[in-house]
């Protein structure tokens, strides 16, 4: 039930992205739970500082769908008490289309991927990030076509 939980846990934190829902992304960790994304060009805070953070940064977009996947879950030790914390590696996609772009395509402007770090406590409103840690890998944009031969 545990595994469920945290994998459940991990998804709910990829949608309050993907659909831009603050309140919950803060409600996702603990009371001095963390996120550092200095690792794809963003800041490391506390959870509303990063959340205020990812509402502007991600405001020109549109569309984001966040995809966490190959997770690898792993139950730890807090105070001989095995199980209350747990360590989740997971790689991420996440393809994201500008608001400003043409209405007729669908396609994304940005894609990117690498690796998230999942830190989690399980508390007594059950389980919630203490630190979340993104490194980013690769990132494609658009290819630039020519602009047309006048004359």
């Amino acid at each position: 039930m545990d595994r469920l939980a945290v994998d459940g846990l991990v998804t709910e934190y990829a949608v309050a992205v993907d659909d831009g829902d603050w309140a919950t992304y803060r409600r996702l960790f603990t009371a001095d739970g963390r996120a550092d994304y200095r690792g794809a060009g963003g800041i490391e805070g506390d959870a509303g500082q990063v959340a205020d953070w990812l509402a502007a940064s991600l405001a020109p977009f549109a569309m984001r769908q966040h995809l966490i996947v190959n997770r690898r879950v792993r139950f730890e030790i807090l105070e001989q008490d095995t199980g209350d914390t747990a360590r989740v590696q997971a790689d991420y996609v996440n393809p994201m289309r500008l608001a400003d772009r043409d209405s007729g395509s669908t396609a994304p402007d940005l894609v990117c991927g690498g690796r998230y770090a999942f830190g989690l406590l399980r508390t007594q409103d059950g389980w919630r990030l203490r630190e979340v840690v993104v490194e980013e890998k690769w990132r494609r944009l658009p290819e630039r076509r020519a602009a047309p031969v006048l004359g």
